[in-house]
């Protein structure tokens, strides 16, 4: 991968971490209008399931086929409940942490995670072994929730 094209994703992952940051502020008001962080969390849901299944209508690929989803280990189909999941604690901690309280603490729990899955090569992620770099960096992530953190 060049330069450019990596710069490139780079610029477009800094935009998704933000979309990440304003969606906690987003659903958190819904919750607040609609008095239940569950329900927010299903709208959420839903207007992304809405929205995801009408692109896929227009995409020129093939739907999945039976033996496609037979062919899918089990741990695989988690990834719908751990987004149930990051919606609803989204809703509920945003108000009681704050924006960048819950952003830097989430994407310090995805490093700590990231660690472990690189190291063992778990959920399909490249095997990728633990370095003094790669663990300081993690423990930097860690000092940086610790002092954003305080009051």
């Amino acid at each position: 991968m060049n330069n450019l094209s990596t710069y490139s994703l780079l610029v477009f992952a800094l935009v998704v971490g933000g979309s990440l940051a304003s969606q906690a502020g987003v659903n958190s008001q819904l919750r607040v209008a609609l008095n239940t962080p569950i329900q927010a969390a299903f709208i959420s849901f839903l207007v992304g399931t809405v929205i995801l299944g009408t692109i896929s209508l227009f995409q020129s690929e093939t739907w999945f086929t039976r033996a496609s989803i037979s062919a899918v280990p089990w741990w695989a189909w988690l990834g719908g409940v751990f987004g149930a999941f990051n919606i609803a604690m989204s809703v509920f901690l945003a108000p009681k942490l704050g924006a960048l309280v819950l952003a830097i603490s989430i994407v310090c729990g995805q490093v700590i995670a990231s660690l472990v899955l690189d190291h063992n090569g778990w959920l399909g992620y490249p095997k990728i072994e633990l370095s003094i770099s790669r663990v300081f960096g993690a423990l930097l992530i860690v000092v940086g929730v610790l002092l954003v953190a305080r009051r």
